[in-house]
């Protein structure tokens, strides 16, 4: 079992910046592929970015260029910058760790980012 725990979400204004944090409570996260979504009332989940074992990255066309998820196997924790956020980003955002060997998904409980003036 892996636990998650999200952190560093809050209210920044439109152009600004924010550093998610995924925390996770095992020490082989080198061994998982992680990605961050994100979720607005009444939609459904959505995908945003994911940083494979090897470190491959892939991002939602509406993030590419201003969105940048990054791993620490020695921190067991994956980041999620954001720059330049627009009010269309206000969402809750999760983390995922899927692991290939057992076939398992994880999510944490999700941190609230809010883009507004």
């Amino acid at each position: 079992q892996v636990q998650l725990v999200e952190s560093g979400g809050g209210l920044v204004q439109p152009g600004g910046s924010l550093r998610l944090s995924c925390a996770s409570s095992t020490s082989t996260l080198s061994l998982l592929n992680m990605e961050w979504h994100r979720q607005t009332p009444g939609n459904e989940r959505e995908f945003v970015a994911r940083i494979a074992t090897t470190s491959r990255t892939n991002y939602a066309d509406s993030v590419r260029g201003r969105f940048t998820i990054s791993r620490d196997n020695v921190k067991n924790t994956v980041y999620l910058r954001m720059n330049n956020l627009k009010p269309d980003d206000t969402a809750v955002y999760y983390c995922k760790a899927s692991s290939a060997r057992s076939g398992s998904d994880y999510w944490g409980q999700g941190t609230q980012v809010t883009v507004s003036s």
